[in-house]
């Protein structure tokens, strides 16, 4: 694949970051996973204003520019002989001396872009599986979208060693046993035509996805709530679906608790309140890149 290194195309196999660069020698990084309809970046000002917010906490003088980093897709697209794509654009710190840095932090960071192609559409709805590995306190007052994926990476290997079907997302608790987040996912339900999502006081990444259905709900006259709930919240809900920027809004079929019995099963088609905020999500993906 060809990748977009510092403003420049690159091979991935001749792509170089410096040893001495504490992206890959602390993990002081971030990046944000988004994709193109019609080739077009869909909320790619949303995600750089996460990535600027992460920036500035992080200390690395970096001003994302979302104008560059859209021609640049355009240049990947080309370069890869894809019509749309899922991107990363990841900043690292830049290289540095050994040691912790300063409070001057990183004025040298690598910016990198780089494309795959779009998965196969999910045809079937989502296995929600309750992890026994509690989900990681943010390293700074909120969760960015740090190259500090452990904990993700130790979810997922639990849930690959629990079932091998391609539609089950784990579901971490928080360390209070509150509902967080899933493994690569927000988690939303219905009960009584409320919208229920865990507050990122919790924890959980303030996604691009679920900022947007929140939105899409608030437009929609659909009442919102945000904060702490625990498990049985969820298995009671009447319906249940998970979000993030490659799978948009996909609903959940099952619940399994940590013991991996059945907590809840829902019908396969999505309720009223699931297919309108789908319905209104993929329309907003044709029309429009910004906030609704």
């Amino acid at each position: 694949m060809i990748l977009w290194l510092n403003g420049s195309l690159v091979d991935e196999r001749e792509a170089v970051i410096p040893a001495g660069d504490h992206g890959f020698l602390y993990g002081m990084g971030l990046f944000e996973t988004f994709r193109t309809y019609g080739g077009r970046p869909f909320l790619l000002e949303e995600h750089a204003a996460r990535l600027r917010a992460g920036c500035a906490a992080l200390r690395i003088r970096y001003e994302p520019d979302p104008a560059q980093i859209r021609r640049a897709a355009e240049r990947l697209l080309a370069a890869n002989g894809l019509a749309d794509a899922v991107f990363r654009w990841s900043v690292s710190a830049g290289p540095a001396p050994p040691g912790l840095p300063g409070a001057e932090g990183y004025g040298r960071p690598n910016v990198l872009l780089s494309a795959r192609p779009l998965p196969a559409a999910a045809a079937q709805p989502k296995e929600l599986h309750l992890l026994r590995l509690r989900r990681s306190s943010p390293e700074g007052a909120v969760r960015y979208k740090s190259f500090h994926y452990m904990n993700n990476i130790l979810g997922k290997w639990e849930l690959a060693e629990r079932t091998p079907s391609p539609r089950a997302e784990g579901l971490f608790l928080d360390g209070a046993g509150r509902i967080c987040e899933g493994v690569v996912s927000n988690v939303f339900w219905v009960s009584g035509g409320t919208l229920f999502t865990p507050s990122p006081e919790t924890g959980c990444l303030p996604g691009i996805t679920r900022g947007a259905v929140i939105a899409l709900a608030e437009r929609a006259g659909i009442p919102v709530r945000e904060g702490g709930f625990p498990f049985a919240a969820l298995a009671d809900a009447d319906k249940a679906f998970v979000t993030n920027s490659v799978q948009e809004v996909a609903p959940a079929a099952a619940l399994y608790g940590a013991d991996g019995a059945v907590a809840r099963r829902w019908e396969a088609a999505p309720g009223p309140v699931t297919a309108r905020l789908t319905n209104m999500y993929r329309e907003w993906t044709r029309t429009a890149e910004g906030a609704p």
